[in-house]
């Protein structure tokens, strides 16, 4: 199977201390260089997202956003 164009999955061993390597070719595509920042958002049902540095403001601003509508919700109700 040939995945879409800008779209790969990977599979990476977790070592003894819990670490594991982004395989080059993930961080070639996503432009990840050594001692970059990165962002790691964990969802119970959905898993692990890893995400370059660039988009941390976009997603955390997403996620700040969900949880105050959630909020509002459970205040209202």
């Amino acid at each position: 199977m040939i995945p879409p164009e800008g779209k790969n999955a990977w599979t990476v061993k977790i070592g003894e201390k819990g670490q594991f390597v982004i395989p080059k070719e993930a961080r070639d595509m996503l432009g990840v260089k050594p001692g970059d920042t990165i962002l790691v958002l964990g969802d119970k049902e959905r898993g692990l997202a890893i995400l370059p540095k660039s988009m941390m403001n976009k997603h955390i601003s997403m996620i700040f956003n969900e949880i105050h509508n959630e909020n509002k919700e459970n205040n209202n109700g």
